[in-house]
């Protein structure tokens, strides 16, 4: 089995286990990969460890958002309830700065 660099976000099945998880962070110095199982369980794996999982590319399950406790009705993305071309509602916040303000 080829060598796939894991990416952040995206969803890879166990073929051992037959367990789907997303890749959710790196961290480059330790040189691990930190994953999250549908049912919520954060795991870590070292490079070297990832190198011998049997896994593949997987598309997210269906109930991807169980384990984010995400219910479809309070997920905004999903269903009826939303609307891409509705505005922005971040758009209409107002900055704190005030004129002559510095920035940074």
């Amino acid at each position: 089995m080829a060598f796939k660099a894991p990416e952040i976000g995206s969803w890879y099945i166990d073929l051992q286990l037959n367990q789907y998880f997303e890749v959710v962070a790196f961290d480059d110095h330790a040189r691990t990969i930190e994953i999250q199982y549908v049912d919520g369980e954060v795991s870590e794996i070292d490079m070297e460890a990832w190198r011998q999982l049997p896994v593949e590319a997987a598309a997210a399950p269906e109930d991807w958002a169980a384990s984010y406790e995400v219910s479809r009705e309070d997920n905004p993305f999903e269903g009826e309830g939303f609307n891409a071309n509705e505005p922005n509602p971040l758009a209409t916040i107002e900055s704190d700065l005030f004129e002559g303000s510095d920035p940074t």
